[in-house]
């Protein structure tokens, strides 16, 4: 049952409706991530000196690399059996339903692991297309990550979904929009702190050290913390495929941590080959 200190998190998924035209907070969050990255990344390539020719296309590389890699990512990693028979769904934001029909729904499942896949591919497309070099352009992109990904993960606590276990504590957000009266805890605001938190110092650390602009150093630094940051918090969140409570029993850890390894490997290895150059 809720407590007195317990947070009833019951909000609309509209942010703002004119007319016909619905905005949904996840949408909204993901384009605010996107918008304050943007502006981050512009400013950094105007400090370094790098022609607009050589931004004006990263936005776009970004955007579907990001996108399809999440959104694949999603599909391939967590529920293959599902979108490998339903090939439309996976590719586009509708769902098709019993009597043949289908309905515009968004994609709903993006993960980030395959982001973070998707737009290192888009990054080595950009650089052999630009003439930036790949690090570089890598490097300017992990500065501005961290507020990205706090937004995306504010988007998802205002969705009530990626919910954190059932706490005993005294404290917690009952998600009422899934039925539920008890507290759990708020994992995506716990990931969004923590990434918000990452975001500043990833400014510090450019002024301080800008001469490591493509050396790797500052996408190591944040995939390290991000991914380090997430395989701690997912134990206090829920799985999210019934699977993997499975998974759990034979290796211990859930999917997300099992994915976030590889990245945690790469970057305490490109950190120690960025700091011995």
């Amino acid at each position: 049952m809720t407590t007195m200190l317990s947070v009833l998190w019951n909000p609309s998924e509209i942010a703002l409706e004119i007319g016909p035209i619905a905005l949904r907070w996840y949408a909204l969050c993901w384009g605010l991530g996107l918008g304050l990255a943007y502006y981050v990344v512009y400013r950094l390539y105007k400090d370094q000196k790098l022609g607009a020719d050589k931004f004006d296309p990263l936005f776009v590389y970004c955007f579907i690399g990001i996108l399809v890699g999440a959104r694949l990512g999603h599909c391939l990693l967590y529920d293959p059996g599902y979108y490998l028979n339903n090939i439309a769904e996976m590719l586009l934001p509708i769902k098709i339903m019993a009597d043949g029909s289908w309905k515009m729904i968004g994609y709903a499942g993006l993960a980030s692991h395959g982001g973070t896949l998707g737009i290192i591919i888009a990054l080595m497309l950009y650089a052999k297309k630009t003439g930036v070099k790949f690090l570089h352009a890598l490097d300017n992109i992990s500065i501005a990550t961290p507020i990205t990904a706090a937004c995306i993960r504010l988007g998802n606590l205002m969705n009530s979904e990626i919910v954190g276990k059932p706490t005993g504590s005294d404290w917690g957000f009952v998600f009422q929009r899934n039925g539920e009266d008890f507290a759990r805890h708020p994992g995506q605001l716990y990931e969004a702190i923590a990434y918000a938190a990452l975001f500043p110092i990833m400014l510090w650390l450019y002024r301080r050290y800008k001469e490591r602009v493509g050396s790797g150093y500052f996408f190591a630094v944040a995939i390290l913390f991000i991914f380090s940051c997430r395989f701690v918090i997912e134990l206090c969140k829920e799985v999210q495929e019934p699977w993997e409570l499975a998974m759990q029993e034979m290796i211990g850890i859930n999917q997300g941590q099992l994915l976030s390894l590889p990245f945690i490997a790469l970057g305490a290895w490109m950190l120690r080959r960025a700091l011995k150059k």
